[in-house]
């Protein structure tokens, strides 16, 4: 133990300092390796914490619980508020759940902060002047996981984008620009597409870009905005997206930016919050004493900021940037003629505790507020819009390839009050006026909507599903269709 922690325990033992109680879940494949190690410089470092550990992962899906954590441990999670988790293993099929994903959503982390930055010169990268932290929404969007087959030859996922979630994540990153002196805010959302959803990301962005006037803002379509973060990553500073897009692009930008293997993340909820590496459980190279810890360490640097430690997260992060410097590499980033020492997970960890204390040389040294810590008011739901129902989509499966065929079934169970609009197929309109060269599954989209002078309620779509159990037509879903304040709030037909 070094001067520094002697002196720590010795302050915090006499004065009774409190310390903050953190779960640790040492996970699967390198995740126990990385643990230790990030825990060895952790304590060498002063932190003032406590672990109480769980298990998760293989062990529990294997011994037959799905979601691969336990009531106990969860219950570890909920009393702690912060977790500090290695990589974990999911087995593939038999309908084990992401636990990645079931934490963020059971403890309402909408938050997945990734600083990804340039260790040129001393880890290789075509981008050396690359500094960006990547703020994913972490809930919602295709991640809500909600699937169904629906015909023989059609699948559905549901894409959920919510006011609450877009506000909360987009928020965040402008607070996070704020209290971390970046410059610039980006917004990559698909909503040239997707309007409905995508569209509100976007909308609330330039809603909420307007209270942060002091801080630029722009949106790009997330391919083209891909491109050119892959491209000249140096011209973006925070990036916030929805879930999916945030998740590959965060995973991109971590290995043009050097390596994978050096990125951690937070997970940041109003409660709760997780800190972990990016990367997965490697069990290839599990017990080795060849991974890289660097990630999870990173995950730790933030957990530490999070929890108001920040002079002990300053002194780890200049340390670790002192090892960088200093050539001591692990395997995945070693390089002859750049690195000057191979080290082994655990002799990374040791080189890092012999830095402690010092700055490093060539990097920008780490330096946090010490002030105060990044906190967000809770979400404030906003009034209700008039909601007025104007339509019903009725999704069927018909075996059938002739669009007019399909509507002349349909015009059967017209209603007074209701009666056939369009018919889509995978989005494109097919009926009427529809091509004979456009391919269709069998999965239609037909449309109802309000005879000339009338409206429709809830009585008139059981009318319609009646008359459609009547004709033998296979209806496997509906959607109602609605305005807000006035503005039709569904997708039209693409089409001619």
């Amino acid at each position: 133990m070094n001067t520094f922690s002697q002196i720590c325990n010795v302050i915090i033992n006499k004065y009774n300092i409190e310390m903050t109680t953190v779960t640790i879940a040492k996970g699967d494949g390198i995740g126990p390796e990385i643990m230790d190690a990030t825990l060895s410089v952790l304590k060498a470092a002063g932190a003032q914490i406590k672990t109480e550990e769980i298990t998760v992962g293989e062990k529990e899906y294997l011994s037959g619980n799905t979601s691969g954590i336990s009531s106990q441990a969860w219950d570890t999670v909920r009393r702690n508020k912060i977790l500090l988790k290695g990589p974990i293993t999911t087995p593939q099929g038999g309908g084990y759940k992401s636990l990645n994903v079931s934490i963020r959503k059971s403890l309402g982390l909408y938050a997945n902060v990734r600083p990804c930055v340039s260790m040129h010169p001393y880890v290789a990268t075509k981008h050396p002047k690359m500094d960006m932290v990547i703020v994913r929404e972490n809930e919602e969007d295709l991640y809500a996981g909600i699937e169904h087959q629906q015909t023989d030859e059609v699948m559905q996922c549901l894409k959920l984008i919510s006011r609450p979630g877009c506000e909360k994540i987009v928020r965040y990153a402008f607070e996070y620009a704020r209290h971390y002196g970046r410059k610039k805010v980006t917004c990559f959302t698909k909503d040239n597409i997707m309007k409905q959803t995508d569209g509100l990301f976007h909308k609330v962005f330039d809603e909420i870009a307007a209270e942060y006037p002091e801080i630029e803002n722009e949106h790009w379509i997330i391919d083209i905005g891909a491109a050119k973060m892959a491209d000249s990553p140096e011209e973006f500073d925070v990036i916030v997206m929805p879930n999916l897009y945030g998740d590959i692009q965060s995973d991109v930008a971590a290995q043009i930016a050097g390596s994978v293997g050096l990125a951690g993340s937070s997970n940041i909820g109003e409660e709760c919050a997780m800190f972990e590496a990016i990367h997965g459980s490697a069990p290839l190279i599990s017990g080795q004493n060849k991974a890289n810890p660097s990630g999870l360490l990173q995950g730790a640097v933030m957990m530490l900021n999070h929890i108001g430690q920040t002079e002990v997260a300053e002194k780890i992060q200049n340390a670790w940037l002192r090892t960088i410097e200093e050539g001591k590499h692990t395997f995945d980033i070693y390089k002859e003629g750049t690195s000057t020492e191979l080290l082994g997970t655990k002799e990374f960890a040791e080189a890092v505790v012999a830095n402690l204390g010092k700055k490093p040389q060539q990097f920008k040294e780490a330096a946090y507020d010490k002030e105060k810590v990044l906190q967000l008011p809770k979400y404030v739901r906003k009034p209700q819009a008039d909601k007025k129902l104007v339509g019903i989509d009725v999704f069927v499966n018909w075996t059938g390839s002739e669009p007019n065929e399909l509507a002349a079934l349909l015009e059967k169970i017209n209603a007074d009050e209701a009666g056939l609009n369009m018919i889509t197929n995978r989005g494109i309109k097919v009926w009427p006026n529809g091509f004979k060269e456009t391919f269709c599954t069998d999965h239609w989209r037909c449309r109802f909507m309000p005879q000339e002078g009338k409206s429709i309620d809830k009585k008139d779509i059981v009318n319609l599903l009646g008359g459609a159990i009547d004709n033998n037509i296979d209806v496997i879903k509906t959607e109602n269709l609605y305005e807000f304040d006035g503005k039709p709030a569904f997708s039209l037909g693409q089409g001619q």
